[in-house]
């Protein structure tokens, strides 16, 4: 259900032209509702396709926690990513990666201060100053009018 909303919120700013905003706080996607699940993955970052292909704005605002197939599809597809400061972002959990690689990982693997000096995202924010970065990038990535454009 939350995969259909957000996909229709997608194609409705693309319809309306407009930029998207998502603030993300999930533990991932339900796996357990099987095929479903991993299908609304896929349709929601197809819409997000096709409103990047139209060249609008697309700010993923990552919080505590983003996790899971969330992180794995619309969470790090944003033009510009924003994250909350001391945000866990992660695909699977430090446990599974560890056994996985059989490595210890760094303290501040899968935080938002972690994902920022790696490139992962653009900037950390508090949510405090959030109404007015996301005003500034708004406003600094708005279409130019069609009589300037001439």
């Amino acid at each position: 259900v939350v995969g259909e909303k957000l996909t229709r919120l997608i194609e409705r700013a693309t319809e309306q032209r407009i930029p998207v905003i998502i603030i993300c706080a999930s533990g991932g996607a339900r796996m357990q509702e099987g095929m479903l699940s991993l299908m609304q993955m896929a349709k929601v970052s197809g819409a997000l396709d096709r409103h990047r292909e139209q060249r609008l704005l697309y700010i993923p605002v990552l919080t505590h926690p983003t996790a899971g197939g969330v992180t794995a599809s619309f969470a790090m597809l944003g033009d510009i990513i924003l994250a909350e400061p001391k945000a866990t972002i992660a695909f699977a959990g430090r446990r599974v990666v560890e056994q996985t690689i059989r490595e210890k990982l760094p303290e501040d693997f899968q935080t938002a201060e972690y994902l920022l000096a790696h490139g992962l995202v653009d900037t950390i924010i508090s949510r405090t100053q959030l109404k007015r970065t996301l005003a500034q990038l708004i406003s600094l990535h708005a279409p130019i009018p069609q009589t300037i454009k001439s």
